[in-house]
């Protein structure tokens, strides 16, 4: 048991060095494109905000701010904390409400796209998973657990496939008028296992509460 805690370890620092910045500066170029102009945006589950002032570095036409559960350190922008279930803001109180491998991480995903919804007054975007292709579960728990363990993050391992994606959407009252889940977040070899299908990113709208804005290019 001691062995493996210390492998886990290893493999987390190895992570937080070499993998996770290269990610957040591929996550920004990927999420900047969906965010609407010169708007607010929340960021759910921000962690420390490195990926928001990442994002604001490449658009600073927006307002970020955050919340999260367990805030780390210093954030790079203002956070809040809240409960894991209710965003304590009013009814379209920002103009984007975005989750980055966020949701797979919540007790019940399906009531935080309801409340991002709510509080969302053009769109929301989310980054997570797709549980699609052989082996996928048990590619996500590894990921998840190198990138989060360590920051004592909740694993319910709550990941989707599209199918489920798109029932939960529907029910929300969203609808993605962009879906990109060609992301190369991995380096070659690792992109072999660790990207495939199973990460996307997506700009949500809908008629109960999104108002239907015409996205940018990507």
């Amino acid at each position: 048991m001691v062995e493996v805690k210390a492998m886990a370890d290893i493999t987390g620092s190895i992570h937080e060095r070499y993998v996770a910045p290269r990610r957040v500066g591929i996550l920004a170029g990927l999420l900047e494109p969906l965010l609407p102009q010169s708007g607010g945006v929340l960021d759910v589950g921000c962690g420390d905000g490195a990926l928001s002032q990442a994002i604001l570095r490449l658009r600073s036409d927006l307002h970020i701010e955050g919340i999260e559960v367990l805030p780390r350190g210093e954030p790079e922008i203002r956070v809040s904390a809240y409960d894991g279930k209710h965003i304590p803001f009013p009814d379209k109180s920002f103009d984007a409400v975005m989750f980055v491998d966020v949701l797979h991480h919540a007790a019940n995903p399906a009531q935080l796209l309801r409340e991002a919804a709510r509080v969302a007054a053009k769109c929301v975007v989310v980054k997570d998973h797709t549980a699609e292709g052989p082996f996928a579960f048990a590619t996500l728990r590894f990921m998840d657990r190198v990138g989060n363990a360590r920051h004592g993050v909740a694993l319910p391992y709550n990941y989707w496939r599209r199918a489920q994606w798109q029932q939960e959407l529907e029910r929300a009252g969203l609808s993605p008028v962009i879906w990109k889940d060609s992301l190369h977040l991995y380096p070659w070899p690792a992109s072999l296992l660790f990207d495939r299908s199973l990460h996307f990113v997506s700009r949500l709208e809908g008629v109960h509460g999104v108002g239907a804005v015409a996205p940018r290019p990507i």
